[in-house]
C-alpha cells in the first residue's frame, strides 16, 4: 500500500471528473499538490467576456484618453493627404490643359469656341477648372502642396507612433495586473480546486491564454482605433467631394457588419474549442513527460503516443476551422471592397466627363474608398484575433471567478509560540466528507499530547490523509473543531497555522537550485549555520560532503543527480530548520532500501524530538515506538494504544500486522547489523578526514 493510493482512493470520494483521474500526489492530486480531471466547458457569453476585459483597461484612463486624442490627430493628418494630393493633380491637369490653348486668350473665350464647334463635353470638363491659357504646369505650386503632403505624412506618422508607444505600455501594465490577480487568485483558491482541474490545463490557462490575450489587445486596440477613427474621418472627406459618391461607398458598411456576424458566430465557438484543446494538450504532454520513465518502465509508447495523436488532431480541426472560418472576413471585405472600388471608378470618371468634378477630386475619391475599405477590412480581419482573445479571457475570467477558500477571521486568534509544553492537538467531534452523499470521517475524537508520536494506520481510503489535510486547514470541516494548544484552528489565519506545521511527503518535492537553497526553503531568513545545522541532524551532511561542490551542487527540475533516500534526506532537513510545533511525515520511507530507511529513521526521530508528530505510515515495523498508535477504517478510529497494547488486543491492528509479516521481513538483529554498518562507515569517513587534513 502506498500512501499515494491512500489520497487517491480518499479523494476520489468528493466530485469526480468525467475523464480517468491522472497521476494524484500525495495530498490527492498530480505533482507535489497538483490537481485533477480536465474542465467542463460552459456557455459562452462574447459580448459579456468582452466588456469585462475592455473593463480592465479602466486603470490605464488617462493613458487610454490620450492614445484616443493622438490617434484622432494621427488620423486627421492621414485623412487630409489625399484631398492635398487631389489638388495637385487639379495643378498638373489644369497646366496641361492650359498648355494646349492659345495664349492671350480668356478660359470664357475658349469654352465658348468649344461648343460653338461642337465640343460640349470637353466644354463642360474644362470649365470647373482653373485655366490659364498658354501658362502651363504651375510648378511652385505643385512643389508646395507636394511639400504640404510630405507634412502631413511624416506627422501622421510621428502620431501614430507615439499612439502606439502608449498603447503599448498601457496593455502591458494591465496584463501585469491581470496576471497578479492570477497568482492571488491561485493562492486563495482551496486545495478541492487543483483537485478537479489538470495541471497542464491550469497551466495553459494562466500562460498562453493570458499571452494570447495580451497579443490580442496589442494588435486590436490600435487597430479597432485607428480604423473606426480613419472610417469616420474618410466619411466626412468623402461626403464634401461628392455625396453621390460617398452614399456608393456607404453600402460596404452593412454589407462588412452583415459578413462579421454570421463568420464570427462560428469562429467563436471553434476559437473556444481551440483554447480547451490546446489546455487539454498541454496537460496529456505534462503528465506524459512527468511520468516519461514509467511509460518506458510499462512499454506504454504506443499508447501514448495514440493519445498524443488524439488530442493533437482535435487540436489540428480546431484550430483549422477557427483559423479557416475567421480568415474568411478578410478575403470577402476585399471583395465588396473592390466592387464598390470599380463602382466609383466608373461613376466618377462619368463625372469628370460632365463637368460635375475635378479629375484631382475623383482620384482623392478614390484614395478615399481604398481608406475606407481598407480599415473595414481590417476591423473584419480583426475578428479573428478579437474571437480568439475573447476566448481565452472567458478561460482566464473562469480562474479568477472561482470559488475562493473561506477567508480567515477578522480577528484571528494565535496558539502560544513554541515552547515546552506546546502543540497539543484536540480532534473534537470532527465529521468531513469530500461530497454530501458520501460520508468520510464521522464524528471522530483524538488528543496529540505535546511531545508525542502519533501514528495514523489503516487500509487505503480509511481517511488517513484526510485527517492530515484537516490539520492543515487545506479543507474544512464540515462539523466539530481541531484546536492547537486550545485554540480553534478555524479562528487562526491559515499562515500563522502552517507556520506552525512542518511536513515530510512521501513524493519529494526539491526545487532547481542548490541543496543549500532547497533547505533554506524551509524558514526565510535562516542563516549558513542553522543551514548546517539542520544538515547535519538529519544525515544530509554525511553526503553532501562528498559530492564535488558540496552544498553548492545544483539540483535539476527532477533532482535526478542525487538517489531517492538523499533527496528525501534533504526534504527532512528542510522540516527540521522549520522547526515546527507539530510535525506531519507522510509515509516518508515508503520509497527508500532498507539502509537508507534506516537513515531517514534516525533523521526523522531527531526531528521529532520535543515536538508533537504525526506519522502516516503502512510500514508497521516503523512506528512500533510511538507513543500512540491510531488504527482508522473507513472514517472511524477503531483502536488506539501503544504496538504491544493494540497486538495484544488481536483486533484491526494485529490482524494489519500479521497480515504485513507474513512474507519474510528483515529481523531486528538485521536491522542493528546495518546500524553497525552505518557507524562504521561513519568513524572511516571521519578517519579518512583527518588524514586528508594532516
Amino acid at each position: 500500500m502506498s500512501t499515494t493510493e491512500d489520497a487517491a482512493n480518499e479523494t476520489s470520494t468528493g466530485s469526480t471528473p468525467a475523464q480517468p483521474a491522472p497521476q494524484r500526489g500525495p495530498m490527492g492530486g498530480r505533482g507535489p499538490m497538483g490537481g485533477g480531471g480536465a474542465p467542463v466547458e460552459k456557455p459562452k457569453n462574447f459580448g459579456t467576456s468582452l466588456k469585462r476585459l475592455m473593463g480592465r483597461l479602466r486603470p490605464e484612463w488617462f493613458q487610454i484618453i490620450s492614445v484616443t486624442i493622438l490617434a484622432v490627430i494621427g488620423v486627421i493628418f492621414s485623412v487630409l493627404g489625399p484631398k492635398l494630393l487631389g489638388e495637385g493633380t487639379n495643378i498638373i491637369f489644369s497646366g496641361a490643359i492650359s498648355a494646349q490653348m492659345p495664349a492671350g486668350a480668356s478660359k470664357a473665350e475658349v469654352i465658348a469656341e468649344l461648343r460653338a464647334t461642337g465640343q460640349d463635353q470637353l466644354a463642360d470638363m474644362i470649365e470647373p477648372m482653373q485655366l490659364t491659357p498658354g501658362a502651363g504646369i504651375d510648378f511652385a505650386a505643385l512643389g508646395a502642396v507636394l511639400l504640404g503632403v510630405l507634412a502631413l505624412y511624416v506627422l501622421a506618422s510621428v502620431f501614430m507612433w507615439l499612439q502606439g508607444f502608449v498603447l503599448n505600455g498601457s496593455v502591458q501594465r494591465t496584463i501585469y495586473r491581470l496576471r497578479e490577480d492570477i497568482e492571488t487568485k491561485l493562492n486563495a483558491l482551496p486545495l478541492s480546486y487543483f483537485d478537479k482541474m489538470q495541471r497542464g490545463e491550469l497551466l495553459s490557462r494562466v500562460t498562453n491564454d493570458i499571452d494570447n490575450v495580451s497579443q490580442s489587445l496589442q494588435q486590436t486596440l490600435s487597430q479597432a482605433l485607428t480604423s473606426i477613427l480613419t472610417v469616420i474621418g474618410v466619411v466626412i472627406m468623402m461626403f464634401s467631394i461628392s455625396p453621390v459618391l460617398a452614399g456608393v461607398a456607404l453600402v460596404t458598411i452593412p454589407l462588412t457588419v452583415l459578413i462579421t456576424v454570421i463568420i464570427g458566430k462560428r469562429s467563436q465557438k471553434l476559437f473556444v474549442s481551440q483554447w480547451k484543446h490546446t489546455g487539454e494538450l498541454n496537460a496529456r504532454i505534462e503528465e506524459t513527460f512527468t511520468g516519461h520513465s514509467l511509460v518506458k518502465v510499462f512499454g506504454r509508447q504506443k499508447e501514448t503516443n495514440a493519445e498524443f495523436t488524439a488530442k493533437n488532431e482535435q487540436l489540428y480541426g480546431a484550430s483549422f476551422g477557427a483559423q479557416f472560418v475567421s480568415g474568411i472576413i478578410m478575403p470577402a471585405m476585399m471583395f465588396v471592397g473592390n466592387l464598390v472600388y470599380v463602382a466609383i471608378a466608373v461613376i466618377g470618371g462619368l463625372m469628370v466627363a460632365s463637368g460635375q468634378m475635378l479629375l484631382g477630386d475623383v482620384q482623392a475619391f478614390i484614395q478615399y474608398s481604398r481608406q475606407f475599405t481598407q480599415p473595414l477590412s481590417q476591423l473584419g480581419s480583426m475578428a479573428n484575433l478579437l474571437q480568439s482573445g475573447v476566448a481565452s479571457a472567458e478561460r482566464v475570467f473562469e480562474l479568477l471567478d472561482a470559488d475562493e477558500q473561506s477567508p480567515d477571521a477578522a480577528a484571528p486568534a494565535s496558539a502560544p509560540l513554541k515552547a515546552e509544553g506546546s502543540g497539543r492537538l484536540v480532534f473534537d467531534d470532527v465529521t468531513f466528507r469530500y461530497a454530501e452523499d458520501k460520508p468520510l470521517i464521522e464524528h471522530l475524537n483524538l488528543v496529540a499530547e505535546p511531545g508525542h508520536t502519533i501514528a495514523i494506520v489503516g487500509p487505503t481510503g480509511a481517511g488517513k490523509t484526510t485527517l492530515v489535510n484537516l490539520i492543515m486547514r487545506f479543507y474544512e470541516l464540515n462539523s466539530g473543531r481541531i484546536t492547537l494548544d486550545g485554540v480553534d484552528i478555524s479562528a487562526m489565519t491559515r499562515a500563522d497555522l502552517r507556520g506552525r506545521m512542518g511536513m515530510v511527503l512521501q513524493d519529494t518535492w526539491l526545487f532547481g537550485g542548490t541543496i543549500r537553497d532547497n533547505i533554506a526553503y524551509g524558514r526565510s531568513g535562516a542563516t549558513e549555520e542553522e543551514i548546517l545545522a539542520a544538515a547535519k541532524a538529519t544525515y544530509v551532511d554525511r553526503f553532501v560532503r562528498s559530492l564535488p561542490d558540496g552544498y553548492d551542487t545544483v539540483l535539476d527540475d527532477e533532482a535526478g543527480n542525487i538517489s531517492a533516500g538523499e533527496k528525501q534526506l534533504i526534504t527532512i532537513a528542510r522540516a527540521f530548520l522549520a522547526q515546527p510545533s507539530v510535525l506531519i511525515l507522510d509515509e516518508a520511507t515508503s520509497s527508500v532500501d532498507t539502509r537508507t530507511e534506516l537513515l531517514v529513521q534516525k533523521a526523522m526521530s531527531a526531528l521529532r524530538s520535543d515536538r508533537t508528530s504525526f506519522v502516516i505510515a503502512h510500514r508497521l515495523s516503523t512506528i512500533r515506538d510511538a507513543d500512540l498508535i491510531v488504527v482508522m477504517e473507513n472514517g472511524h478510529i477503531v483502536e488506539q494504544g501503544t504496538h504491544s497494547g493494540l497486538l495484544e488486543q488481536g483486533g484491526a491492528y494485529y490482524r494489519l500486522y500479521n497480515a504485513q509479516f507474513e512474507a519474510p521481513a528483515i529481523e531486528e538483529a538485521e536491522l542493528l547489523a546495518v546500524e553497525t554498518l552505518l557507524e562504521q562507515d561513519d568513524t572511516a569517513r571521519v578517519h579518512d578526514n583527518q588524514e586528508g587534513a594532516a
